[in-house]
């Protein structure tokens, strides 16, 4: 009898690793960010990804870079039975990395840290535990929202009918460009459509941009732009040009806050403004 207490007093311990570590896999679904690797003796607890998402990252003055794109939080936990790093191994391997292949460090205290690979723009941002058996990154690569929803042409006409002029998302540059992307093609439809629709109308179509820039710089963008996209609703949809007149005002007609990445993407919009 005493044997085989012993022999269960034995098998629990030996199992106890064992049981220790079951669950501390990777959750179901989670995989480290393909620019970093996670640090020795952690797993994942946790993980989200978002095709489009924004955070919030601080400089070391307190300013805030509201940053949009493709975006991962992932969390990790130290594995039972490994003494904890302390947080500042965790800080200072993730901030050596980031320097080691050209980043930039935005606030070394708060682990803020900006790289371009690729030719994209990617924000990581650090949550550390005091200890460091837990830490978090918020990797954001900085992209531009893909408009799945257009304005459809009627909408453009009430609007247009009650207030005189219409917004319409979802034309698109490359910056500082003035070539419309293939993207724009449901936008510029609503519009074709909405003058096929209403023969007598005929508008201005007015540029706008964020503030990002010079005056005179985007006064000239945002005309340009105008202009691009006069000549696409001509050329493509065969619109009378004597119905359309290209205008561009910059930055100085603004529907939003240009201290945002999310309001400065408000701000850079077509408008069509009816002309009598």
């Amino acid at each position: 009898m005493r044997k085989s207490i012993w022999f269960v007093i034995v098998l629990i311990l030996v199992s106890w690793p064992v049981l220790t570590l079951w669950g501390q896999e990777d959750a179901e679904g989670c995989r480290d960010h393909p620019l970093l690797s996670r640090m020795n003796n952690y797993y994942l607890s946790g993980c989200e990804e978002y095709e489009y998402d924004s955070a919030e990252f601080y400089d070391v003055e307190d300013n805030e870079y509201v940053i949009e794109g493709h975006k991962w939080v992932l969390h990790y936990s130290l594995k039972e039975g490994f003494n904890p790093p302390g947080q500042l191994k965790v800080y200072r391997n993730y901030i050596n990395a980031i320097k080691r292949i050209g980043g930039t460090i935005i606030n070394e205290g708060d682990g803020v840290m900006k790289l371009t690979r690729g030719g994209k723009e990617i924000w990581i941002g650090m949550w550390v535990s005091d200890d460091g058996s837990d830490y978090e990154l918020t990797i954001v690569e900085k992209k531009e929202m893909e408009q799945e929803v257009v304005a459809d042409p009627q909408a453009l006409a009430n609007d247009i009918a009650t207030f005189g002029h219409a917004s319409v998302y979802g034309i698109y540059f490359d910056v500082d460009s003035d070539v419309i992307k293939p993207e724009s093609q449901p936008a510029l439809q609503a519009i074709a459509t909405l003058l096929q629709n209403n023969p007598q109308l005929k508008v201005f179509v007015v540029g706008h941009t964020d503030m990002t820039g010079s005056l005179e710089h985007n006064l000239d963008l945002s005309r340009r732009r105008a202009q691009a996209v006069v000549k696409a609703l001509v050329g493509q949809f065969g619109i009378a040009e004597n119905r359309l007149e290209a205008k561009g005002v910059g930055p100085l007609s603004p529907v939003a806050t240009n201290r945002n990445e999310e309001g400065r993407q408000l701000n850079r919009r077509v408008e069509l403004v009816e002309r009598i």
